[in-house]
């Protein structure tokens, strides 16, 4: 391996030092192939460059380093959380890697005399309580409803309950005690949220010792009422601790960790028990298990096949585990106990330890509540992982179906590519054209892009189609050509993703990294029958480039779904693929996307040209609440715009100099 790489990096390889650390190779495009650690960077990083991996998945992925960066730590702890660290920043080609989820919801008791339950997902504030994380929306929903019934505590917003002057339905139900008007003295309520608190951290025993006390305390004094609320809710304690199967001397806070390998793909199924209550799980599904698996099993150096590596495991279960385990509580707060299906690294649960502040026990072979708590989290492991293989086997079915109806040669279906033109107006103002992507059997929302169209008639589609597709293809054809030239007869590479479309003018879309070898999509979509498919064949005549990618979508009789047809523009005759064609519905849903996704940013632009409303928040001094008040003033930014520096001015927290600000801006 070592004549395909450059003199510097063997150098640079040579010199590490047999020190503990984390490593990173690049490619020549500066994109980030694999992140490792090692207990000795020398020895692990020179195993990649002396050994011969023939045409091995490692020997592939050594072959593309251009360059390697390393990072020396004081032990193997910190070498195993930086690794990770950088894994989810950077996601590198051939680690696993779990892609990063929608932060985990919690609920809130916030801080108040009287303090109201609230679902809540973002950054924590220490004024308030916090429980969870929570698996699910619906699992924090359901702890609300279930606390309202037992304790009755208030969950309306503190504006509502300010307001107020008579109870809420919630108070005729039972599900509040109405603090809001003086139904209940705040000595009561703090009672009723600190039971509510020891609840949620799951001492039920304690709630209900202390619930019998003040019952107990109110009969002495003949006040059988609040004797009876108590008496009802410590009956709804129990029945709750009997419906969910809550033991009293259950583990508190607990994961629950199950793994499943099939097909190449893999699951990590995420139990969580809060409080001793099972809240519900969460699937989780990483990419690159095969590349990394393979990798990782070919960068054993000697002292550690010899002697029981620390980091390495035999099994493909235990390295999703641990790279799971690793990646999910870099974020995450970490219980005392994780009860796991595979057994992983002492290591890895000192780190976390380390990291979390405080012991972690892991727990391989439970017994009891906690076995059952395994179990289930591996039927669902079993589950969610054959529903995701199902799906994957289904798209992968209407891809082919595609290529087949329309006799494109795809050899490798996993690259290939559409990309689908839609262009949205009304009556020709805020005109936008949308470009989507379907690639790797799916939707790449990430690769989205919309045009502004300017310059043509107003509703002329046919100029606007002709513009957004020479500024798509215009400099990826010049680039193709500019390849070939390049590259001697045979040579011609084509590998590698599409180029990165113009991003002239478009809106709110992440552009698409620049790679080095230009390639066509394998299928170019326009919304639109005769008319529009010979615009595009126009433009691809003027490019040079080949009129078999286009392929037009007309509407059928009675522009009825499901009776679409199919426009050539290299004189093809239409087809009509039928309404149950799986390759009609793939070209149906790319058409539809790329229509949803032209109306949404049409109907954005054409909204701040008439509201106006991001013009004034654009003038320095000028927030939402002077916004709102300006534009109640005036009855919208035209009456903004058409008042004088003095009326701007009579307005609540604007002043003098201020008002000329805005005055200069809308004129």
């Amino acid at each position: 391996m070592s004549d395909v790489h450059s003199d510097q990096l063997l150098s640079e390889v040579a010199a590490l030092p047999q020190l503990p650390g984390v490593y990173r190779y690049f490619d020549a495009a500066g994109a980030v192939l694999y992140v490792g650690k090692a207990r000795n960077l020398k020895k692990r990083v020179a195993n990649y460059f002396q050994k011969s991996h023939g045409g091995t998945r490692i020997g592939h992925m050594i072959s593309k380093i251009a360059r390697m960066e390393t990072t020396v730590v004081r032990s193997e702890a910190e070498a195993l959380l930086l690794e990770n660290n950088l894994i989810k920043t950077l996601k590198p080609r051939y680690n696993i890697l779990f892609r990063d989820d929608k932060s985990y919801p919690y609920l809130k008791i916030a801080s108040h005399q009287f303090p109201r339950l609230a679902y809540y997902r973002g950054a924590v504030d220490k004024k308030h309580r916090y429980f969870g994380p929570y698996p699910s929306a619906w699992a924090v929903k359901e702890s609300i409803q279930l606390l309202q019934k037992v304790f009755r505590l208030r969950t309306c917003e503190d504006t509502v309950y300010a307001n107020r002057t008579r109870p809420c339905l919630l108070y005729q139900i039972k599900r509040c005690s109405g603090p809001c008007v003086g139904h209940i003295v705040p000595d009561a309520y703090a009672q009723d949220v600190a039971s509510a608190e020891a609840f949620l951290m799951g001492d039920t025993q304690l709630v209900l010792s202390k619930l019998e006390q003040r019952m107990t305390t109110h009969a002495e004094k003949l006040e059988f009422e609040q004797a009876a609320e108590l008496r009802n809710q410590m009956s709804a304690i129990s029945r709750v601790l009997h419906q969910q199967s809550i033991e009293i001397a259950s583990d508190k806070d607990v994961d629950i960790l199950a793994v499943q390998v099939q097909g190449g793909k893999a699951c990590v199924n995420l139990a969580m028990v809060r409080g001793g209550r099972h809240l519900g799980d969460r699937p989780y599904f990483p990419v690159h298990v095969e590349d990394a698996a393979q990798i990782h099993h070919g960068e054993l150096d000697d002292d550690e096949s010899e002697g029981g590596a620390s980091f390495v495991a035999d099994a493909i279960e235990v390295q999703v585990l641990e790279a799971f385990i690793a990646q999910h509580y870099i974020d995450v707060p970490v219980p005392a106990t994780l009860v796991l299906s595979e057994q992983v690294s002492r290591e890895l649960i000192e780190a976390i330890s380390l990291q979390a502040g405080g012991r972690v026990t892991a727990v391989f072979q439970p017994r009891e509540q906690r076995r059952h708590w395994l179990e289930m989290a591996q039927t669902n492991a079993k589950l969610q992982l054959a529903r995701l293989l199902a799906e994957e086997g289904s798209q992968q079915a209407r891809t082919r179906a595609l290529a087949d109806a329309l006799e494109l040669a795809s050899e490798d279906l996993d690259e290939f590519r559409v990309e689908c033109f839609d262009i949205s107006h009304t009556a020709g103002e805020a005109t936008q054209a949308s470009c989507v992507v379907f690639a790797h059997h799916t939707m790449q929302n990430r690769q989205y892009r919309r045009y502004n169209i300017e310059g043509i008639t107003p509703g002329d589609d046919y100029a606007a189609m002709r513009q957004v597709l020479h500024r798509r293809y215009g400099k990826l054809a010049e680039a193709m050509a500019a390849e070939t030239e390049e590259l001697p007869p045979g040579d011609v590479e084509s590998e590698g993703a599409a180029a990165a479309p113009d991003t002239t003018d478009t809106t709110d879309t992440p552009t698409v990294p620049k790679t080095r070898t230009a390639r066509m999509p394998d299928l170019v979509l326009v919304d639109g029958g005769k008319g529009q498919v010979s615009m595009a064949r126009e433009v691809f005549s003027e490019l040079g480039l080949p009129l078999s990618l286009i392929v037009g979508v007309e509407k059928g009789e009675g522009r009825k779904v499901g009776l679409e047809e199919l426009v050539f523009a290299d004189g093809r005759e239409k087809v009509y693929l039928g309404k149950d064609s799986a390759a009609l519905m793939l070209v149906a849903q790319i058409r539809d996307e790329a229509h949803r996704f032209a109306i949404t940013g049409m109907r954005a632009k054409r909204a701040k040209v008439r509201v106006g409303g991001s013009q004034l928040e654009d003038i320095p001094g000028i927030g939402p609440k002077r916004r709102a008040r300006l534009l109640q003033r005036f009855g919208g930014i035209r009456g903004v715009a058409a008042a004088s520096v003095e009326d701007i001015a009579s307005v609540e927290g604007i002043a003098s100099d201020l008002a000329e600000e805005i005055y200069k801006a809308l004129h």
